[in-house]
């Protein structure tokens, strides 16, 4: 099946991409208006196979259709090519400088690995989908296992805008399974140019592994794991610290905690009373959260094992949450027992954080150092803070794609300047975002024409 639906792409590469803009960003909102139509069957199909509630789903639909009508409108607009032109200087000495023109074009046909904790925004017709047509890119989808009704329900809507329009069938195909086999398939095909999965890092680094070792390497943007580290620092903690305990218990166990973008180490300092009344407040806010039901029994598992071998670890103190598991919990540890520990410094997936208490600004750079790739970075500091903190905020700004202040990372905005992205392990290149309209850069290269007959050129290079 995976031979079939990468030739039909490739089949489908040179005419769909050829195709003027504003062809393609008719097509983008067909598929947009197809959505819709679907009504509540997509919504009931969404909750029954993920257990998410209707209010969130309905709000993740819209922003599905949302981010497809933002790339028709990045389309339109021409600018995500960054057209260069230096004209020819025929009389320049001692060598005359040719006429050079760049621009993008895309890359090919696009794997897409759907992800678990959004059925609908990450998934068959997601951002990832959404950017590579726009870009030109014909699309097989790899869907998750987590909801394949919903799969078929959203690929239908993108099957009826082809047909609307006139379109190549291979522009766009789906394939089913829990295989890992499906996967090395179709990333290992010739036939793919590029590929985007959003998941677990083994899963992800999987990929990325066979997509470098093909005898054709091809890019491959995985979003993996992120801790997304909260630094609390004094002026805040004394001047507002329940609020900040408020918003992060609310951020921490947002969507049970299957976010990727939750916060999963919360880093203070401790200065009088302040940290220990911060703790204790949220240590309270723990005990009284309840829990959910996670997205898959697979989730849930992993989740509770996690917990399991944290709480193991000599020197980490426990606050569980008032439901049955998956529960809520809060893990403390003092830095040392956090920096001579690398399994309390990588992503679980799930409604939990650590405290990790510094006793001194050298121990909490020193954490802050200890730290892997993260997609965001969050500081709660008084502007007198944030001036002791020079170095503090520049090693997280090597270290996180986006930074957060007075705030929680929890909440993507899909815009223009969102970086949704960051140094490794959380995606396998920081220099690209899988949210936001920068996403289209994935899936084109850069080419130039040198000297060439103006009736041969792009219509951007006119």
């Amino acid at each position: 099946m995976i031979t079939s639906l990468v030739a039909a792409a490739e089949d489908a590469f040179w005419p769909y991409s050829a195709l003027p803009p504003e062809r393609i960003a008719l097509f983008l909102e067909k598929i947009a208006e197809e959505i819709l139509a679907l009504g509540d069957a997509l919504l009931d199909f969404a909750s029954a196979e993920t257990a998410l509630p209707r209010e969130r789903l309905t709000g993740e639909r819209m922003r599905t259709v949302n981010q497809l009508r933002m790339f028709a409108g990045v389309v339109r607009n021409g600018t995500w090519k960054d057209v260069r032109i230096d004209p020819a200087l025929p009389d320049r000495t001692p060598m005359r400088r040719p006429d050079l023109r760049r621009t993008l074009i895309p890359v090919g046909p696009v794997a897409i690995w759907a992800a678990s904790n959004f059925p609908l925004a990450f998934s068959v017709a997601g951002g990832d989908t959404a950017s590579a047509l726009a870009a030109g890119c014909p699309v097989i989808v790899k869907a998750h296992p987590g909801h394949p009704q919903t799969s078929e329900l959203v690929a239908s809507a993108i099957r009826k805008a082809i047909a609307a329009l006139g379109l190549p069938n291979g522009v766009f195909g789906m394939v089913q399974g829990s295989s890992p086999d499906i996967s090395i398939k179709l990333v290992t095909h010739p036939g793919v140019k590029a590929g985007a999965f959003t998941g677990s890092l083994t899963a992800g680094r999987a990929l990325f592994d066979a997509a470098s070792k093909r005898l054709e390497p091809i890019p491959f943007f995985a979003e993996m794991g992120s801790v997304n580290p909260v630094f609390v620092l004094s002026g805040a903690s004394a001047e507002r610290g329940d609020a900040i305990v408020d918003g992060l218990v609310q951020s921490v166990n947002m969507g049970v905690g299957q976010f990727c973008t939750s916060p999963g180490v919360v880093v203070g300092m401790d200065v009088g009373m302040a940290l220990d009344r911060f703790a204790e407040q949220l240590r309270f806010k723990f005990s009284q959260a309840k829990g959910g039901t996670m997205l898959t029994t697979g989730i849930a598992k992993a989740y509770c094992d996690a917990v399991d071998r944290i709480q193991s670890i000599k020197g980490v103190r426990t606050t569980r949450g008032d439901s049955p598991a998956p529960q809520p919990v809060l893990f403390e540890v003092n830095a040392s027992t956090f920096l001579a520990n690398p399994d309390l410094r990588h992503e679980v997936f799930g409604p939990c954080t650590i405290l990790v208490r510094c006793a001194s600004q050298v121990e909490m750079e020193s954490v802050a150092r200890s730290l892997e790739g993260s997609l965001t970075a969050t500081f709660h500091g008084t502007a007198g803070d944030l001036r002791a903190q020079p170095k503090l905020l520049t090693m997280m700004a090597n270290k996180a794609g986006r930074l957060v202040f007075n705030g929680f990372p929890t909440g993507v905005e899909v815009c223009d300047a969102m970086q949704h992205g960051g140094p490794y392990p959380s995606t396998t290149d920081a220099r690209f975002t899988s949210v936001g309209s920068a996403a289209i850069a994935r899936f084109a290269r850069p080419i130039c024409f040198q000297d060439c007959p103006e009736e041969f050129l792009p219509a951007e290079l006119r």
